[in-house]
């Protein structure tokens, strides 16, 4: 199985195969080359997009073009799959290239619809790592109110009404990104609940007032950037963020989904800031990976922690 991956010997192919023929429609990763743990293959990561395989190539490397070809090859062969598709991170515009079929525009998790939008944009508006945090904020939101911060095409918010919370409020700097959240929340639930969700294309520091006035929350969710100038870079502004996080929450207690995808950074930098400047929470939980994410390096991939006040 994907999770008892040993050393070098196991073959990419082997595991897309494996994933690939367990999946269903959800969208997973089938192969994390960027994860280090199959040695010559960090150029590269393959995503199911049910019927589509989708391959992002992060470096020209030789390989690249016969590891192609033998997937194409494969892929043929299945009737599920409908279409195949190559983006080039490494050139400029990271350019997407289908191969054969049609890209779809739409991912499904867990019985929801998300806007995909696979032919022209560098992020698809569907971060497939993020799975265990939608899960889990699924799980806990019912009778509560969210703050989800970063919020960026809004799929967490779409969780969080899938699992029952009264009220979500989004923050995100870019209201094109918003207005597909917006859409996604349209995908799934009636009218009711969609009123159910506020929008903030807002810098996140210079609305702090109009949260609080919002607030307070029982849960907030921050999954920021790592390094966005001008938006949020993690060393300079999450402990910011982490300094004034308690006007924000329940005094009554409340949770925080606390993430970070920097392998820059440790996870002591997360939990550092959190015991420093926030000593009433303390870490209730360590998300795992979802499906598909083997990391070599324990810190590499997204972090993800759940913190109690």
């Amino acid at each position: 199985m994907l999770g008892s991956l040993e050393g070098d010997e196991v073959s990419p192919l082997s595991l897309i195969s494996e994933t690939l023929l367990e999946a269903g429609s959800d969208a997973v990763r089938l192969f994390h080359g960027r994860g280090g743990a199959v040695a010559g293959y960090k150029y590269v990561a393959v995503d199911w997009y049910a019927p589509a395989v989708f391959v992002t190539l992060y470096e020209d490397v030789a390989e690249c073009d016969a590891f192609l070809a033998e997937l194409d090859a494969y892929l043929v062969t299945l009737e599920r799959v409908s279409c195949f598709a190559v983006q080039r991170r490494f050139l400029k515009g990271a350019p997407v290239e289908v191969k054969w079929g049609v890209l779809p525009d739409r991912a499904h998790e867990s019985g929801l619809d998300f806007m995909l939008s696979l032919a022209k944009n560098q992020n698809h508006g569907f971060f497939l790592d993020m799975e265990p945090g939608r899960s889990w904020l699924r799980s806990r939101a019912e009778g509560k109110s969210v703050l989800n911060l970063f919020s960026y095409t809004c799929a967490l918010s779409v969780a969080a009404i899938a699992g029952g919370a009264d009220r979500v409020v989004n923050l995100d700097l870019s209201s094109r990104a918003l207005s597909v959240g917006r859409e996604n929340h349209r995908l799934n639930f009636d009218q009711e609940s969609c009123r159910k969700v506020t929008y903030l294309a807002h810098d996140l520091f210079k609305t702090w007032g109009k949260l609080k006035r919002l607030g307070p929350f029982d849960i907030v969710v921050l999954d920021p950037p790592s390094h966005q100038p001008g938006s949020f870079v993690a060393t300079k502004d999450y402990p910011r963020l982490i300094g004034r996080l308690a006007e924000l929450l329940n005094p009554e207690g409340a949770e925080i989904l606390a993430c970070l995808n920097a392998p820059e950074l440790d996870e002591s930098f997360l939990s550092g800031l959190i015991n420093e400047q926030l000593s009433a929470a303390s870490c209730a939980e360590r998300l795992p990976h979802p499906q598909g994410y083997i990391e070599a390096g324990e810190g590499w991939g997204l972090k993800r922690f759940i913190y109690k006040t």
